[in-house]
């Protein structure tokens, strides 16, 4: 079986994930937090793989465990029981016992991160806001070519304030891609967007995922969203429930809000 081709659409493409190199793989992972005398079990024994390049959707209702479990991928938390090993091209990091200089070096250069809500700096343009994270990465794009991947090549010097939501939500995608991670996590970031502002807001996301190979996953309560990735993976009660492949990915045009 032989990988999908990187010349056919997105949404043409078939989808073969098991055929490429595991970038992530989660083994039995568990968080449990202490609120007062109560005990909340975030996760409760994730096993997961994710893989290069593929485009993957974290489903689940609020409360399902998604978020933590992406906290946990990207380096902003650790597990309380289980292990999270990280490969690249270049190292193995067993994120679950790294030290804090060592996750924060993962996160600096290896993974970037879009939330529901946009963390613009409102004094700075579009342009400024990108090379914020571009003055501290190692081989980063230019502002100017992260914005134009997003589509926002003629907005380079407006301000939050003279943008859309949509707008600024791609700019935050264009500050997330500017250091050139190998990943790309992204929590819920069209749930504070209407439908149309939504799929502009997507369509940027599998862009960039079809055009640089970033290994991207979305979190999302939006079960519409799931038919534009490669593989959904469904979460409830901090468990995984299924896991499902796409034989083809939508466009965001064509999904069904």
């Amino acid at each position: 079986m032989q990988s999908a081709q990187t010349d056919i659409p997105p949404n043409k493409r078939s989808s073969q994930p098991l055929d490429k190199n595991i970038v992530f793989e989660a083994q039995g992972i568990t968080k449990t937090y202490q609120m007062g005398e109560v005990q909340v079990h975030a996760l409760r024994g994730v096993d997961l793989k994710l893989y290069e390049g593929e485009l993957a959707v974290l489903l689940g209702a609020s409360g399902s465990g998604k978020s933590t479990l992406l906290n946990i991928l990207g380096g902003l938390d650790t597990p309380t029981k289980g292990t999270v090993v990280y490969h690249n091209k270049d190292e193995i990091i067993d994120l679950s016992c790294a030290s804090e200089h060592e996750l924060t070096e993962y996160r600096r250069f290896n993974v970037g991160f879009v939330f529901q809500f946009y963390n613009l700096i409102p004094s700075l343009t579009a342009r400024e806001n990108v090379a914020v994270v571009t003055e501290i990465a190692k081989a980063p794009m230019t502002p100017e070519e992260a914005l134009e991947l997003v589509g926002l090549g003629e907005r380079l010097d407006h301000f939050p304030a003279q943008l859309s939501g949509g707008e600024q939500q791609r700019v935050a995608i264009a500050r997330a891609i500017a250091k050139n991670p190998d990943v790309l996590l992204c929590d819920e970031p069209t749930g504070a967007l209407d439908s149309q502002t939504g799929i502009k807001v997507l369509e940027a996301l599998q862009r960039v995922n079809a055009e640089l190979g970033t290994t991207t996953a979305v979190i999302t309560h939006n079960a519409g969203i799931a038919q534009m990735a490669d593989r959904v993976i469904s979460l409830s009660d901090g468990q995984i429930t299924d896991i499902h492949t796409n034989s083809t990915r939508l466009s965001p045009k064509d999904l069904s809000w």
